[in-house]
């Protein structure tokens, strides 16, 4: 029997706490109103990034710097995004910008950097998962893990965006700011603010596969190095071609025919290795339930070609995962509409702008679209020469105070093809950081 001290407790603390929403009727059957209700709003910053992957912590870190009080926030539970989250544990066309040569020097201090190219290099997930923390409490930034985007809204003027509502542990929350930054990836911000945006290669939005990356352990990468990348180095003679087809010949050899056909070993530190070795196709950023399958189809396959390899024995004996990645890796998406858009042309013909605030210098890399085109043509590649990126393709049309970071910036499916890589990514998150912390003071 509850004693009456029990009751009163329990009667304060249901007080005290949130009003829970009595259920609306539906309007019409298979939807349901939600009805109207006040929620906190904090008005206490310049810049609001939105995503903390490699483009808002460059985005959130350079605006910051500039003086602009920043706020960011990131669906995971760490910062870092496809780096962390995502176990990429590789990096292309980096070396190109300040925060990229900020992150080089505190890897090489954690000694936490394979290669000794700066361009295109492996490093440890868990150490650059600390470097992105540390690098925006230095800088001032307030980070929210594990709190997604779930609302926008426009001011009266309908061009400019106003508020943002989150939803997180502490509930739904709403945030103001005078300038918005999209780095989400999947340019998720841009679209709950009903920008327009254009995905895939194909009507239904299909774009280049996803893919679940995972860390394994082995007793001897020595006796592996044949199949490794990056051992000794990436591009070298002996490198990435003639590895990933050494590794492929010996899975079909075991009658395993990988879902990705390049399937990839890199050195993470000495026993640890990155394994790259499954697609996932014909997947949209906006289904959630398509989403989680393929994360669930990915890793099966990843932990049934460990057992086999273990079962082939020799130098494959004692392989084990340490872990697979928490998101999958999306290289298609959202790609928002801006005041300009990168086309093919552009990148085939190397060009050039006024406002241009970084160079793409990553090759066209297009992923079979499906398993079919994955066992001809893996990998497709088009016309390219190092091509500048405007700061007009990361301004949103359909928005005055929006910038755009990352791949889900305005340009075609041949173009994103190029500048989809963290490197530019990082530069163009620095390049908004300091346009945003700009327009504020203006």
């Amino acid at each position: 029997m509850p004693s009456r001290r029990h009751f009163l407790a329990s009667s304060l603390a249901l007080a005290a706490s949130p009003a829970v929403c009595s259920a609306a009727a539906p309007e019409k059957p298979g939807f349901f109103t939600e009805a109207a209700r006040e929620i906190p709003l904090v008005e206490d910053c310049d810049v609001i990034v939105c995503g903390g992957g490699p483009a808002g912590i460059a985005a959130a870190w350079s605006a910051a710097r500039a003086g602009a009080r920043v706020r960011l926030f990131e669906l995971q539970g760490s910062l870092g995004g496809i780096w962390t989250s995502g176990l990429l544990t590789y990096i292309f066309d980096f070396d190109k910008c300040e925060t990229a040569w900020e992150i080089i020097h505190r890897l090489d201090a954690l000694h936490a950097r394979r290669c000794a190219s700066t361009k295109d290099f492996v490093y440890e997930p868990e150490y650059m998962r600390f470097i992105c923390e540390e690098m925006m409490l230095e800088a001032g930034v307030k980070f929210t893990l594990q709190c997604p985007v779930t609302a926008v809204y426009r001011d009266a003027s309908g061009r400019n965006i106003e508020t943002i509502v989150t939803e997180s542990k502490s509930g739904r929350q709403a945030w103001r700011a005078p300038v918005f930054i999209d780095a989400t990836g999947d340019g998720d911000l841009a679209a709950l603010a009903g920008c327009g945006f254009e995905m895939g290669a194909t009507p239904e939005g299909y774009g280049q596969p996803a893919t679940l990356n995972a860390l394994i352990v082995v007793r001897d990468s020595k006796a592996l190095a044949k199949y490794i990348s990056n051992d000794p180095e990436m591009w070298g003679p002996g490198g990435h071609g003639d590895s990933f087809r050494a590794f492929l010949a010996v899975l079909q050899s075991i009658g395993i025919q990988p879902s990705y056909f390049n399937p990839t070993l890199f050195k993470v530190h000495e026993n640890l290795l990155l394994m790259m070795v499954n697609h996932e196709y014909k997947l949209l950023v906006n289904d959630a339930q398509a989403i989680s399958d393929a994360t669930v189809r990915a890793r099966r396959e990843i932990i049934q070609m460990a057992a086999a390899l273990d079962k082939l024995g020799g130098p494959w004996e004692g392989i084990r995962v340490a872990a697979t990645a928490e998101q999958i890796g999306h290289r298609d998406g959202r790609r928002i509409h801006g005041r300009y858009t990168i086309t093919r042309e552009d990148v085939a013909a190397g060009a050039k702008f006024e406002d241009g605030v970084t160079t793409s210098r990553f090759g066209i890399d297009i992923h079979a679209i499906d398993f079919e085109k994955n066992k001809t043509e893996t990998i497709g590649h088009g016309a390219f020469k190092p091509f500048q990126i405007p700061l007009r393709a990361l301004e949103a049309k359909d928005a005055d105070n929006l910038f755009l970071a990352g791949r889900c910036i305005s340009g075609d499916f041949i173009a994103h093809a190029s500048y989809r890589v963290t490197g530019s990514a990082v530069a163009m998150g620095e390049a908004v950081g300091k346009a945003a912390a700009e327009r504020v003071k203006k």
